[in-house]
């Protein structure tokens, strides 16, 4: 996956689980929206709604500039988002429809990336790229009261809160090589952090299901990335997809029984959803263009 973000985004380990042990659907769907990017209308990334039902698309941005979609805030009334600059990225935030867009970092030529909103909506995680590697930082939904949460050799990056708010799951490289990148959870009160993981998968894009048990994550497995989960204890690790090709930047729907992700098995990146224990597969977009980075909206 190519990116403008100054992010090293770039091991065998097979682990055979019942399947009583993968996270079950409850029945009923969400049916609701999911936002993404594509480049299906220019030569950037604008911000697309597709509702998920009908398969109703609706651009929401168009000003020429590339975009990485972000998260719903957690009342559906806001999204916050990367923006590309001319000489970095910020995170902004806006309103659904496209309007009411804000900068929310404001530093020029910095790298600012991968917002998540707290479960009540009043903090923002966020990636920020300073003195020769990322680390986490938060702030207010308008961007005031900017405090450094993580500060070691290497990148943590990409985190996602807890259902209760009390703990963040983060990607970090501090003990593997630059570039191989476990779990991690920080607890926000102490700011105290344990390993999740180690077990030889390069990780990515990690998101916790709304019940708190599971975390959803794209994982380096056999040679393809792949759809894992793993509960927040750190066991029951289980392979969604095991599909040859990429699979990337899985996100639980709000009821926690479906699971959007993009993939380019047609060849090109599109966005999928499938039920939360890997199947019942479907193509949403369907189109020649990328179409990346897929967010519930609450």
């Amino acid at each position: 996956m190519s990116t403008q973000l100054r992010l090293p985004l770039i091991g065998l380990f097979v682990l055979v689980l019942s399947y009583a042990c993968t996270p079950q659907p409850s029945g009923g769907e969400d049916a609701g929206q999911i936002l993404f990017s594509s480049d299906r209308d220019g030569e950037t990334s604008d911000l697309y709604r597709i509702d998920v039902p009908t398969l109703e698309t609706t651009r929401i941005t168009s000003d020429g500039n590339g975009k990485f979609a972000g998260p719903f805030s957690p009342d559906g009334n806001r999204i916050a988002y990367t923006f590309f600059g001319l000489a970095g990225t910020d995170i902004y935030a806006m309103l659904p429809d496209g309007t009411g867009s804000t900068n929310l970092t404001h530093e020029e030529a910095a790298a600012n990336s991968f917002p998540a909103w707290s479960p009540d909506g009043a903090r923002i995680v966020f990636t920020a790229w300073h003195e020769g590697g990322n680390d986490l930082y938060i702030m207010n939904p308008d961007g005031s009261e900017v405090a450094r949460l993580t500060d070691v050799p290497g990148d943590d990056w990409d985190a996602d809160w807890s259902p209760d708010g009390s703990t963040l799951v983060f990607l970090s490289d501090r003990d593997n090589d630059p570039g191989v990148y476990d779990l991690y959870l920080l607890e926000i009160s102490t700011l105290s952090v344990t390993r999740l993981t180690d077990d030889g998968i390069n990780h990515y894009a990690p998101d916790w299901s709304p019940d708190g048990e599971w975390i959803v994550f794209r994982g380096h497995q056999d040679g393809d990335g792949e759809i894992l989960v793993i509960r927040s204890d750190g066991s029951g690790l289980v392979n969604l997809t095991n599909h040859p090709g990429e699979d990337w930047s899985p996100s639980w729907s709000p009821n926690g029984e479906r699971i959007a992700f993009q993939t380019d098995r047609d060849g090109n990146w599109e966005i999928y959803v499938m039920t939360a224990d890997g199947t019942g597969l479907t193509n949403l977009t369907g189109d020649p263009a990328d179409d990346e980075w897929p967010f519930w909206r609450p």
